[in-house]
């Protein structure tokens, strides 16, 4: 039955697109969650909401425009951060509601009938398109790459900033290298679990992995394998089951930390 179903180019494109937001969770979701960048991922998440939106609005591929308006959110916000005293949950706050309204508003302004915004807001990994795998394909390997070049660079970022400086890392544009990826990131999952989930997707995977062990490079590998297996589950959940895939997968991700949650738990007492 499974082998049936890749005869359908939808089915296709939805596990293609399953694997490559798995291997960006494991990579930048781990990233996000050892750095305590969580809100600011959601900040940046729901401020692309503007830039689908204008993508809409302008006729050209709502994603385009909501790469651009993540790019602009993370940067605006690092920038500002270290320009004045504001705190960074007032700057997160202040991009997620301009990114939402702008996106609401330029969605009103668009000719027509209103588009659906159902797929972007809370996901829907079977109606992933040929181009969008395209593009998520080549966005990962952007950050793949980006990541695995300079990999002890990153590492020592993550545990010891200050120690980098000390060496003479420029810190700053590791930075600000830092939240396009994360922009990257969040555009390749928006179609998967949508702008409202997408956070969770980032950070479940790796606080499983986390877990088990405290190894970087392992707990990227071990969350991309999790994702991995959440996301397809997810996925054929979905399909056989006429539900929301974006809530299947992250209701399968959350009842998985549990589980691993407490298989850890039940091996320290054993060590113990």
């Amino acid at each position: 039955m499974i082998k049936g179903l890749f005869k359908y180019a939808f089915m296709q494109n939805a596990f293609m697109a399953a694997i490559l937001a798995s291997i960006v969770c494991g990579i930048i979701g781990t990233i996000i969650t050892q750095k305590k960048l969580v809100s600011m991922s959601g900040g940046i998440a729901h401020a692309s909401f503007g830039g689908i939106g204008l993508g809409y609005l302008l006729g050209i591929e709502p994603i385009i425009g909501g790469l651009l308006f993540s790019v602009l959110a993370s940067l605006g916000i690092s920038t500002i951060k270290r320009k004045t005293n504001t705190y960074s949950d007032t700057l997160i706050g202040i991009f997620w509601s301009f990114g939402m309204a702008l996106g609401i508003l330029f969605i009103a302004l668009t000719p027509g009938y209103p588009p659906d915004m159902t797929s972007y807001l809370f996901g829907d990994i079977l109606t992933v398109s040929s181009l969008y795998v395209k593009i998520m394909a080549v966005l990962s390997f952007i950050i793949i790459f980006s990541i695995a070049s300079i990999f002890n660079y990153w590492r020592g970022y993550l545990f010891d900033e200050e120690f980098m400086e000390t060496l003479g890392v420029n810190t700053l544009a590791l930075e600000y290298i830092l939240f396009v990826l994360i922009s990257l990131s969040i555009v390749i999952l928006i179609k998967v679990v949508g702008i409202i989930l997408v956070i969770a997707l980032l950070t479940i995977p790796p606080a499983i992995s986390k877990l088990f062990t405290y190894n970087l490079k392992k707990m990227m590998l071990l969350s991309t394998l999790v994702g991995a297996v959440f996301s397809i589950m997810g996925l054929f959940i979905s399909y056989q089951y006429n539900i929301p895939s974006g809530a299947t997968i992250i209701l399968l991700s959350v009842i998985g930390y549990f589980i691993a949650s407490f298989i850890s738990k039940m091996i320290d007492k054993r060590i113990e």
